[in-house]
């Protein structure tokens, strides 16, 4: 069987083939690769950084800090995409699209909100470029500015609630459930693909209620939303809860979260709702008229999640080989590679194969039948295994004649003779058993890694030689939670929804503490 599973194609002048890791060197050389010279357990960053760009998930641009997501990259995002719009909608919320270009005197109008994105706005000062007539360079026409400079949208609150004005009246216009995909610019000075970049796509959703109490349930609604997504599709198990003060978004009352944990042991915040009270209705004078007919003012939540998805995605699961993509979020969920070496061997087995991708197909499995003769099917392997494709089906003659085919997990590296007649019933079985294991490994891997500690002393080894979650008193200032981030270069990633009330001492300052908090060292 090992001349069906393996190149039969020349790959030097050489009459013998290669077998797989031989394949998988050539592989990384053709295509200039460097993910196998950095393991994830020696450089987590570098071994990041190689696989996005090696399994052709993104690159740098040539635009300073702004990334340039490839196709296999956005196929992932779509499918992100799908699922959380579908959630969206099933919620009762609309998508809508609002200007890229924000007036500066919105953010003028919600002094704790510009406060926090002043440092990150990108302004446009003129409208028109010229050719010098001297040194026929373009330039920046001079007279061409604007009366009022624009800020490239950081995110949408202030043109939101400017345009809400317009459109509340009563309490019948209420409540207002609108969801918005867009690109959103915060400049950056230190950037990493997916994580952090000047540019990035997003969604960013924005509603209005006549009630606190409406909005702080869409505010955890949707939280649960978030969190639902996160660990059923991403397979990625996270923590719920709510921002310290110093954490909170800017102009919010309240930020919850969900929080993730990466395989180096840093926290990532994957996504953020957020009760945003009456300020934005109040500095933008958004009222409505009550049943009772009295003048009030609109309650707001906003929510989003960004390509940072992907970054998370990435880090969760994947190892030293590539991707580790869980089915229900992977492109091509199955791919089936022939394996011939006679012209009369490949009609057999394209027949056979094809007559597999149409069974698959109809089971509404994503599956790729991958009939390229101009690579080994050894280079297919080792492509799609960096791809993360969650199962590989290899046919060869005599799998033709013994009706099997050989079936290869990506997550586990489990490969398994598989009679064609199974094919059918067993391969969504197993995709969903790869599922529930990408799930099961990430939440054992975190289970591992929350520290509960009660002194200053202890704090530090766990973030020193433990890494991951700690769990720990703080007496709830924001002096403390400062001193804390200095001394040691974690946060406070969130207060647990639910979170048992435990009386304690702050493991810096002493003081009284009613509960203990989760810090990290994160993204």
């Amino acid at each position: 069987m090992i001349m069906d599973f393996y190149s039969l194609h020349k790959v030097t002048t050489k009459k013998y083939f290669c077998g797989i890791f031989q394949l998988k060197q050539i592989l990384f050389q053709k295509k200039d690769m460097d993910i196998k010279k950095v393991k994830r357990s020696e450089d987590y960053s570098a071994w990041y950084n190689n696989l996005v760009k090696n399994a052709d998930l993104a690159e740098h641009s040539d635009v300073k800090g702004c990334m340039i997501i490839k196709p296999y990259g956005y196929a992932i995002w779509e499918k992100m995409q799908a699922e959380l719009d579908r959630r969206f909608k099933d919620t009762g919320h609309s998508n809508a699209y609002f200007p890229l270009f924000i007036p500066k005197s919105f953010f003028t109008k919600e002094a704790s909100h510009v406060d926090g994105f002043a440092k990150e706005c990108a302004v446009v000062t003129h409208y028109r470029l010229k050719v010098d007539p001297e040194t026929k360079e373009i330039v920046v026409d001079p007279e061409a500015k604007l009366e009022e400079e624009l800020i490239v949208r950081p995110t949408s609150e202030t043109i939101i609630w400017n345009t809400y004005r317009n459109w509340i009246q009563s309490y019948r216009d209420l409540p207002i459930l609108l969801n918005q995909w867009a690109n959103v610019v915060r400049w950056e000075m230190r950037t990493r693909l997916f994580l952090r970049t000047t540019e990035f796509l997003w969604q960013e959703g924005h509603t209005a209620h006549a009630t606190a109490e409406e909005a702080i349930e869409e505010t955890r609604k949707m939280l649960e939303v978030y969190a639902d997504f996160a660990e059923n599709i991403l397979a990625v198990p996270v923590i719920k809860g709510v921002k310290s003060a110093n954490e909170r978004f800017a102009g919010a009352l309240d930020t919850y979260c969900i929080e993730g944990l990466m395989q180096d042991g840093k926290a990532l915040q994957m996504g953020t709702s957020h009760f945003l009270g009456q300020n934005f209705a109040k500095e933008f004078d958004v009222k409505y008229v009550s049943k009772e007919n009295k003048s009030e003012y609109v309650w707001a939540t906003s929510w989003g999640v960004s390509t940072r998805l992907m970054g998370a995605l990435i880090m969760s699961h994947s190892d030293d080989e590539g991707l580790v993509l869980p089915p229900r979020l992977a492109p091509i969920q199955v791919v089936i590679v022939p394996i011939f070496r006679k012209d009369e061997e490949k009609t057999v087995v394209m027949e056979k194969a094809d007559a597999y991708f149409q069974l698959l197909k109809k089971q509404g499995i994503s599956v790729k039948l991958d009939d390229r003769d101009n690579v080994s099917p050894g280079y297919k392997f080792a492509d799609y295994e960096l791809k993360g494709v969650p199962v590989r089906i290899a046919i060869g003659p005599r799998d033709v004649q013994n009706q099997t085919v050989e079936v290869a997990r990506r997550d586990t590296k489990e490969k398994q003779l598989m009679h064609a007649a199974d094919l059918e019933h067993k391969i969504p079985h197993l995709l969903e058993q790869i599922q529930q294991n990408i799930y099961q490994k990430a939440l054992d891997y975190r289970s591992e890694h929350i520290h509960t500690v009660d002194s200053w002393d202890e704090f530090m080894d766990a973030l020193e030689n433990k890494t991951g979650f700690v769990s720990a008193h703080w007496d709830g200032s924001s002096e403390t939670e400062n001193k804390i981030k200095e001394l040691s270069k974690a946060t406070i990633r969130c207060i647990p929804l639910n979170n048992m009330q435990e009386s304690g001492k702050c493991i810096l300052t002493g003081n009284p503490s009613k509960e203990r908090v989760l810090f990290a060292r994160a993204y």
